[in-house]
């Protein structure tokens, strides 16, 4: 029996187990999908569980059902290319065939000391966790600093505004104004929410060192009570132990079939994977749509496209809270409340379409 294995089920994975379960997948092949839960983690949502806004249960839902999937929990933590085997944290070994690697990502500190041990994450529901139980404990009039204003660091620091009207809240943003890569407008509309709402934006910051209680700005020291970092990311460790060729940001390099250029057996998927976009929910689940049209490919001995289709992606949705957002969508600025209800709608659709 053929094995497919992927590592990881995030937004990448569970697309391609959608499309080719059940019944695209070849009689002699079979799925093996390896993740620490025994569920889908929808990962853009985080922000609302760390804050507090968001149960649970509402930011997952379970992986398909099916006789050809075998789902094994268990903490990856070693990929043996030469061997075609991934290890696990129990010492058990899978072997496979065909493997994506699906694996997502983690914080990066860019060295700030104090950085990784003094903060708090939203990268995986289990850190989410963390983070929601630290904030939610914290007592009236505390100090919370958000360092980076991404998207994430973005919806973070709204969604716990609303939830904690109490909380002092600073927004670190190393750029001279929110989402400077955007028009104006949708900076202007951002920054507005927070100035109407009390989060302090702290621009033109860098964030040089971190102590407990304390985050140190260029030169200037600012007391905190709790430090959530959104300030960069990188491929898992077991992925960057792979030690492939990578880009400036570390994300492995494929070719056009998503495959490593030097294993055509080796596909990436999701942020683990070095692509001209930034990643993305969105940019995954493209990605998963081609990988599944060259596996079936593959599989039924098809000569691979000569080029593949360029990904194009809509643009992006994000949040002030629950009742305002803003929106970047071929090209045309949306904010306000619309934008609020399409990014729920298009929550409530991928709910829908998941089961």
């Amino acid at each position: 029996m053929r094995k497919l294995v992927l590592l990881g089920g995030g937004y990448g994975n569970m697309r391609i187990l959608l499309r080719l379960l059940p019944n695209n997948l070849p009689l002699d092949t079979e799925i093996i999908l390896i993740d620490r839960t025994p569920f889908h983690s929808m990962k853009t949502e985080f922000y609302a569980l760390a804050a507090g806004t968001a149960s649970d249960h509402e930011v997952r839902v379970d992986f398909p059902e099916s006789d050809r999937l075998t789902i094994v929990n268990g903490e990856i933590t070693e990929i043996l290319l030469d061997e075609k085997t991934v290890c696990l944290d129990n010492g058990e070994r899978i072997t496979y065939d065909d493997l994506v690697i699906g694996l997502g990502c983690e914080d990066k500190y860019h060295s700030v000391p104090g950085a990784d041990e003094f903060t708090y994450s939203i990268q995986t529901i289990g850190k989410s966790r963390e983070t929601y139980k630290t904030l939610l404990g914290l007592p009236a009039g505390a100090v919370v600093g958000v360092v980076g204003a991404g998207l994430s660091g973005i919806e973070l620091a709204s969604e716990l505004r609303e939830s904690r009207q109490d909380l002092k809240i600073k927004l670190f943003d190393r750029s001279p104004r929110i989402l400077r890569d955007f028009p104006e407008r949708l900076s202007n509309f951002v920054k507005k929410w927070f100035d109407n709402n009390n989060v302090d934006v702290v621009s033109n910051s860098n964030i040089t060192k971190v102590e407990p209680k304390m985050l140190y700005n260029h030169e200037e020291t600012i007391p905190v009570d709790a430090v959530v970092w959104t300030a960069g990311i990188q491929p898992v460790k077991p992925v960057r132990d792979l030690n492939l060729g990578c880009d400036t940001t570390g994300r492995v390099l494929i070719n056009q079939y998503h495959q490593l250029p030097e294993d055509e057996h080796v596909y990436v998927v999701g942020d683990c994977a070095a692509l001209p976009m930034a990643p993305s929910a969105q940019l995954a689940e493209e990605q998963a749509e081609q990988i599944v049209k060259v596996l079936k490919a593959v599989w039924r001995n098809e000569a691979l496209p000569e080029k593949m289709p360029e990904i194009q992606l809509k643009g992006f949705l994000g949040s002030l809270g629950k009742k305002q957002g803003f929106a970047y969508l071929a090209d045309r600025t949306v904010t306000g409340r619309i934008a609020r209800l399409m990014k729920s709608g298009v929550l409530w659709m991928y709910k829908w379409h998941n089961g």
